[in-house]
């Protein structure tokens, strides 16, 4: 497991979370229980370290992922 990062905020329906090295698009979002929290929708901005855009799964609240720390399999 591999962590993602910390989800700094929530911006139209997404949680985005900053990270140096991106995982590919549609890679599945864990929590540190391995139960999934979403999906990787899109990596943005500088290339150095950019953004990551999850989009939450169905029973997963935005609100309660502000803050979270985020990981996905390796």
């Amino acid at each position: 497991m591999k962590r993602l990062g910390t989800v700094s905020r929530i911006a139209q329906g997404l949680a985005i979370c900053r990270q140096a090295d991106p995982p590919s698009i549609g890679t599945t979002v864990l929590d540190q229980q391995l139960q999934t929290l979403g999906t990787v929708v899109d990596v943005f901005g500088p290339v150095d370290q950019p953004y990551v855009a999850v989009s939450p799964a169905a029973d997963v609240s935005l609100a309660t992922l502000l803050g979270e720390k985020l990981y996905v399999d390796t």
